[in-house]
């Protein structure tokens, strides 16, 4: 903030040409004696202050605006955000929903039942979102994260999880028939009612996997699954699962 301090009233101009010493220097002396005058004029000037008051004053009203209207700024943010997802429902490519998706999961908000069917989401990071009854039948979703994802009940048929990370999610009751899960990390999900009839687990990480409630596994293939837990494997065989050797694996003659 600038202090205004009244100004002492300049000498008289005889005063101060009497002092100067050379005609060569009178022009440059004249010059700052007006300049005296206006900053004696202007610094007993109260209008001046007062407009720097209620500048200073308009700044803090801005800054109270500001903060009192980040509520609706966020909600306009999330808004948006929905437009873009729910516009490109049953679309393929991605259409900005990836951006869309982590920027409402990272201001907490549900993701519940969203529909992002048949969309190309490589990279999708979700961990830790609420994506319950989601579906994301046929989506491309290779190298996506969820970890510790609530994904109870969602429909993941058909879609491409290729090393993809479900490290501690809830695949609870989800359907992934004809799933790709190929080199994905299931570490510690829980697959309680999940329907895996027909997916594709090549080279999965099943450590820790929760799969004592797994409602089919008929043609699901466990070629290379590594770390799977005692007795899953042989009972997943005796259920109808596979151990298909991939055709890149087979040595050609």
């Amino acid at each position: 903030m600038i202090l205004h301090h009244p100004q002492p009233k300049p000498e008289p101009w005889s005063t101060v040409r009497s002092q100067v010493k050379g005609r060569w220097k009178i022009p440059f002396v004249a010059t700052e004696y007006a300049c005296d005058w206006a900053v004696f004029l202007l610094s007993n000037w109260s209008f001046l202050e007062t407009l720097e008051y209620l500048s200073s004053l308009s700044i803090l009203i801005a800054v109270i605006l500001y903060f009192g209207e980040s509520d609706s700024r966020v909600k306009q943010r999330h808004y948006q955000a929905w437009q873009v997802i729910n516009t490109a429902q049953g679309k393929g490519g991605s259409g900005g929903r990836i951006e869309a998706l982590q920027e409402l999961d990272e201001d907490k908000v549900p993701l519940t039942g969203v529909d992002v069917a048949e969309a190309f989401l490589q990279g999708l990071k979700l961990d830790h979102a609420n994506l319950i009854r989601a579906n994301f039948h046929n989506a491309d979703v290779r190298n996506g994260s969820f970890v510790s994802a609530d994904m109870a009940d969602s429909n993941l048929a058909g879609a491409n999880f290729r090393h993809a990370n479900f490290h501690q999610a809830s695949l609870h009751g989800a359907d992934l028939s004809d799933a790709d899960l190929g080199g994905a990390n299931l570490e510690a999900a829980d697959l309680g009612g999940t329907n895996l009839e027909n997916t594709d687990l090549l080279g999965a990480n099943l450590q820790g996997l929760r799969w004592e409630a797994i409602s089919s596994v008929k043609g699901t293939n466990l070629y290379g699954v590594q770390n799977a837990p005692s007795e899953f494997v042989a009972w997943a065989l005796q259920h109808g699962a596979v151990q298909l050797v991939p055709a890149s694996a087979v040595a050609k003659p």
